[in-house]
């Protein structure tokens, strides 16, 4: 596969210095690792082609570096390349009253299951639109807490389900 750039996330609740965390990544061999803001994105290189073994890989190195059982989500540069080109005109088009986010589904779960636990959004405060195994989200800033995802993403039950990054998270991450 060459060396395709990957994102991988983690939870915002548990804390790791991404120093600490590029160094994990580098010593699993990866190269050109970098790590965006204090989120747990990582981008890396890799000649190897199995993502299902970055997976793997990355999820011990974080449990045993760290202390922390998280889930780890990996996606090719190519394939945020190909979300983010078919984009809703909707979503990520810089109005600042909109919150734009990009939901990834976790795999082995369905986006099915997303969509049934999360439910209908809520008519005129929020718009979703999905795309393969992700869903393109926005939703009015000054009325979230109205919102149906808003809660319901954040909650226990689906939490292992999904990760979410910003329309300028992606962007960026696609961009370095």
């Amino acid at each position: 596969m060459g060396d395709a750039k990957r994102e991988d996330g983690i939870s915002g609740k548990n804390k790791v210095s991404m120093a600490e965390l590029k160094i994990g990544f580098e010593k699993l061999g990866f190269k050109e690792v970098k790590t965006y803001l204090n989120s747990g994105n990582v981008i890396f290189s890799s000649d190897e082609d199995n993502v299902g073994s970055f997976t793997n890989r990355i999820e011990t190195m974080i449990r045993t570096r760290f202390g922390l059982d998280i889930p780890v989500f990996v996606i090719s540069q190519e394939t945020l390349e190909d979300i983010l080109g078919n984009a809703p005109d909707w979503w990520g088009n810089g109005n600042k009253e909109i919150y734009d986010n990009l939901i990834f589904i976790m795999p082995p779960v369905a986006i099915a299951e997303v969509f049934n636990e999360l439910g209908e959004p809520k008519e005129g405060l929020e718009k979703i639109e999905s795309y393969g195994e992700v869903i393109f989200w926005s939703f009015s800033r000054k009325d979230y807490q109205k919102t149906n995802w808003w809660s319901k993403t954040a909650s226990a039950g689906i939490r292992r389900k999904l990760t979410i990054r910003t329309a300028n998270t992606v962007r960026k991450i696609v961009g370095m």
